[in-house]
C-alpha cells in the first residue's frame, strides 16, 4: 500500500515515525532508517525522507555536520534511488545554505544514472527560485563543459529562476547561442520559451534577443515563445497572437 493510499491520520503517523527515525539516525551517525526510506519504491516516502533531512538541517544547527557527513556517504551508494533522494535533500538544504552543498552537486552532475542527474536539475530549479546566485555561478562554470549532457543540465537548471528574472539568465544563454549539439540547442530554445510568458518577461527576452548574432536560433526561439504562449494560455501575460504581434514589432 502506497503512502497516499493511507488515510490522512495514517500519513501523519507515518511521517512522524519517519521524522523520529531519521533524527535518531543522524544523532547516532547511522544510516539504517535512511537507507530504508531513501530506497523505498514509493516516491512519497522518498520525498518525505529528503524533506525531513532538509528541515532537520535548518532547524537543528548542531546536527548540520552530521547531516552532511551522511549525505556524502550515501552519495556513493550503489542504489541510484538513494543517491537521488540525497541530492533532493541537498537541494532542500541549498535553498538557504548553498555554500555547504555545492561541492556535492558538482559530483552528482556527473552521476552515471539519469535520475540522479535529473535530481540535480530539480534541486537547481528550486534553489534558483530563492537562492539564485550560487546556482547561476555553478551554471556559468559548466556552460562550456566538453560533455553536452552537462551543458544541457546546467541550462535546464536555470529555467525556474528565469521565469521570474529572465534578465539574470539571458546573458548565460547568450554565451551558448552557437551551441552545435542539437539536444543542447533545443534546451536553450526551450528555456527561452519558458522564461517569456509571465508578466513583463516577453519584453526582456525580446530586447535581449535583438542583440544575439545567431539568427537561426533566434528564429527557433520565436516559434517556441509563441507556442508557449498558446500552450500556457491560462497563465500567460499575453495571448499567442499578442506575443506574435509584439515580437514582429520589436524584433
Amino acid at each position: 500500500m502506497g503512502y497516499y493510499d493511507l488515510s490522512k491520520e495514517e500519513r501523519v503517523h507515518v511521517y512522524k515515525t519517519m521524522e523520529g527515525n531519521i533524527t535518531f539516525d543522524v544523532k547516532q551517525n547511522k544510516i539504517d532508517y535512511l537507507l530504508q526510506y531513501a530506497a523505498d519504491q514509493d516516491t512519497y516516502i522518498r520525498k518525505n525522507a529528503y524533506l525531513i533531512m532538509g528541515r532537520l538541517y535548518h532547524s537543528n544547527p548542531p546536527l548540520q555536520e552530521a547531516v552532511l557527513q551522511i549525505a556524502e556517504k550515501l552519495l556513493a551508494h550503489d542504489d541510484e534511488k538513494i543517491r537521488q533522494t540525497i541530492v533532493n535533500a541537498l537541494g532542500e538544504i541549498g535553498k538557504k545554505d548553498a555554500s555547504s552543498v555545492m561541492a556535492f552537486f558538482e559530483k552528482a552532475l556527473f552521476d552515471e544514472h539519469h535520475s540522479v542527474r535529473n535530481a540535480v536539475i530539480g534541486s537547481f530549479k528550486k534553489m534558483g527560485k530563492v537562492n539564485p546566485k550560487p546556482v547561476l555561478s555553478i551554471s556559468k562554470k559548466y556552460l562550456h563543459h566538453p560533455d553536452p549532457e552537462i551543458r544541457r543540465e546546467v541550462i535546464h537548471g536555470i529555467e525556474l529562476r528565469g521565469r521570474t528574472h529572465p534578465e539574470e539568465v539571458l546573458p548565460l544563454l547568450k554565451e551558448v547561442q552557437f551551441e552545435t549539439v542539437k539536444r543542447v540547442r533545443n534546451m536553450i530554445i526551450h528555456v527561452i520559451g519558458q522564461i517569456s510568458y509571465k508578466e513583463g518577461c516577453l519584453e526582456k527576452v525580446v530586447q535581449a534577443l535583438r542583440e544575439w548574432e545567431n539568427k537561426e536560433l533566434v528564429q527557433g526561439a520565436i516559434i517556441e515563445i509563441i507556442d508557449v504562449h498558446h500552450r500556457y494560455m491560462d497563465f500567460s501575460d499575453k495571448t499567442a497572437e499578442e506575443a506574435k504581434i509584439y515580437i514582429s514589432r520589436h524584433l
